[in-house]
């Protein structure tokens, strides 16, 4: 074991400024000498860092503040430094020392768990101008269209000027080409003003391929003992792996004003120590939640319908893929992929609904091994439920979005169940208005790994139904992220603005009516008639009753229902044939008469 293992809490890395100067930290597990690099325009020089014990070299310099620009040198060699806080060069360049001197001026909105309606948002994508900049213009239409918070797709700077930001190499550096750190605080202070949480995707499970120096600095970030889809783990029994990635947490949070994360693959975080890191990271983030007295919230991305990530790491919600699955079974009948793993069968969907996730220890059909646990100790808003999101459009061959294949009517019909039910909803970018632009995996990466990232993404389809090599779009050409970019102009579109007034109107409905607006599993009921899904809410004696019909003909259910819909009146209806009874691939709402 090294010395640096029975460091109990690591000192913070990186630069900080200070009032004496900007004191610059660095660890190495290998280096007996070490130096900063100060840079100025092409020009270097070099400024030796003491020794301050396990692995730790360090120096304060009166002369150097914010806006120096600066490399770690480690044995004779120059590096980024992983802690940066500001990389306008990219994550080779050197390092800009930052210190933040934004005053906000709106407080963070209350809000609690049960009132979030998610919106996920890729900045880059999100406007033509990808900035943070031209989406904060957009913060108006999110808040009148019932949004309650935004997850940002990752931020963690990443090689290249285009890519979805799940390669991430520098946890406390926002990514450069969105804008710089302030006009990042600007727009979340500018969403506070709208009433809208900012949540942000990190990535702790994984760092990117591209960019990433912390080997450069000690290997012991890494362990080969535990191996991910990317490579070997980060290490968080590691103090300082495990300081860096409380620290970054720390820093997003307090630093920019986020509200909270969404955690990426949390099942691909490996930790043997006494307090998981996830359980750290929920901790850290819920308390600085109650020292600035409004709450904070942490999402798990998790395929193992695993409840102890809520009931014992202490996760406000999870993820669920099987609700996404089984929808899109229902609707489509794809078997691609996982989707095998799913049957187009409504009374599926009817108990996923009912027991909150599908797979609760059954043999998972694509290895054969028992997945999922009981869900009964978790609440409704631990569901976090979706028709679409970044990974369920941009992981399909062409990005192509649900209605491609479902069509505009079961569209409509799959987001009527999503915001009916009492689970926490995430809607993906232009979903509101069913934007035809796709979303397709880009990225930006150079030389021989772009190349293998072109040739993976194709291979990747080849044995996919219906899918050519011919139509995967290249991740790497520019063309691939101008073709995901929202077209701002079709909300004002015939389709278009009647989906927006749609989805308005369910979100209203949300938070207007009494039922909907109680989330609550216990008064919740799930059921099936042939094609036709019957879902039931309640509070007290009121009810509502939410009829989607999978099939391809109008059905009559009044004699297949469970009770009488005598006396009922209709609250909304999703399609517009004008036809009596359920409109195939429709939603009917009800109020039911008081029980």
């Amino acid at each position: 074991m090294s010395d640096s293992a029975v460091i109990e809490r690591p000192p913070s890395l990186g630069a900080v400024p200070g009032p004496e100067g900007t004191t610059f930290r660095m660890w190495s597990t290998h280096a007996r000498e070490a130096a900063l690099m100060v840079y100025d325009g092409d020009r270097a020089s070099r400024r030796p860092l003491q020794a301050a014990g396990q692995g730790v070299f360090e120096g304060t310099f009166a002369d150097l503040g914010p806006g120096t620009r600066y490399k770690f040198e480690v044995s004779g060699q120059a590096f980024p430094d992983p802690y940066a806080r500001w990389l306008p060069e990219g994550v080779h360049g050197p390092a800009v020392v930052w210190a933040s001197s934004y005053v906000p001026r709106h407080a963070p909105p209350q809000r609690q768990r049960h009132e979030l309606v998610i919106y996920e948002l890729h900045v880059g994508t999100f406007t033509p101008e990808g900035t943070y900049r031209a989406a904060a213009k957009r913060l108006g239409h999110l808040r009148d269209l019932g949004i309650t918070a935004i997850e940002l797709l990752p931020l963690s700077a990443f090689p290249g000027q285009r890519g979805w930001g799940y390669d991430g190499v520098a946890h406390f550096a926002p990514f450069a080409p969105y804008g710089p750190p302030e006009d990042l605080q600007a727009f979340i202070d500018e969403a506070h003003g709208h009433g809208l949480l900012v949540l942000l995707d990190m990535v702790y499970n994984h760092f990117g391929p591209d960019g990433n120096y912390l080997g450069a600095y000690s290997p012991q970030y890494f362990t080969p003992a535990h191996q991910t889809p990317w490579g070997s783990a980060p290490d968080y029994t590691q103090p300082f792996m495990r300081q860096l990635a409380v620290d970054s947490a720390e820093h997003w949070l307090r630093t920019y004003g986020f509200d909270g994360f969404r955690l990426d693959a949390t099942h691909e975080i490996v930790d043997t120590s006494e307090q998981h890191i996830l359980s750290e990271l929920t901790g850290r983030t819920h308390a600085w939640g109650q020292e600035r007295g409004a709450a904070t919230f942490v999402f798990c991305e998790d395929d193992r319908n695993f409840p102890p990530l809520v009931q014992d790491t202490g996760a406000d919600g999870i993820w669920t893929d099987d609700f996404h699955h089984q929808v899109r079974v229902v609707l489509t009948g794809e078997q691609d992929g996982y989707y095998a793993a799913y049957r187009p069968d409504v009374a599926d969907l009817a108990r996923c609904i009912e027991r909150g996730w599908l797979y609760e220890g059954q043999p998972w059909p694509l290895s054969g091994k028992p997945r999922g646990l009981a869900s009964d100790g978790l609440d409704a808003p631990a569901f976090v439920y979706c028709i679409q999101n970044h990974d369920q459009i941009g992981n399909r061959a062409t990005g192509d979005r649900l209605q491609e294949t479902a069509g505009e009517e079961g569209f409509l019909a799959a987001s009527a169940l999503l915001l009916f039910l009492p689970m926490t909803p995430l809607l993906f970018q232009g979903q509101e208005w069913m934007a035809s632009t796709p979303f397709q995996f880009f990225s930006d990466f150079s030389g021989d790994l772009g190349r293998q990232v072109t040739e993976g993404r194709l291979a990747e389809f080849a044995g996919f139904e219906g899918f050519g090599a011919h139509t995967v779009p290249d991740p790497q050409a520019p063309s691939t992220f101008r073709h995901s970019t929202l077209d701002w102009a079709e909300p004002r579109n015939d389709v278009h603005a009647r989906v927006l007034e749609v989805y308005r109107k369910l979100l209203r409905l949300r938070r207007e009516d009494p039922v909907l607006g109680h989330a609550s599993r216990g008064e919740l009921q799930a059921g099936s008639a042939g094609p036709v899904l019957w879902v039931e809410r309640r509070l007290g004696r009121q009810r509502r009753l939410l009829l989607v019909n999978f099939g391809q003909e109008t059905a009559g259910v009044r004699d297949s229902l469970p009770y009488s819909l005598e006396g009922a009146h209709e609250l909304l209806n999703t399609s517009a044939s004008g036809d009596s009874g359920v409109p195939a691939f429709s939603a009917v709402l009800y109020v039911l008469p008081d029980a």
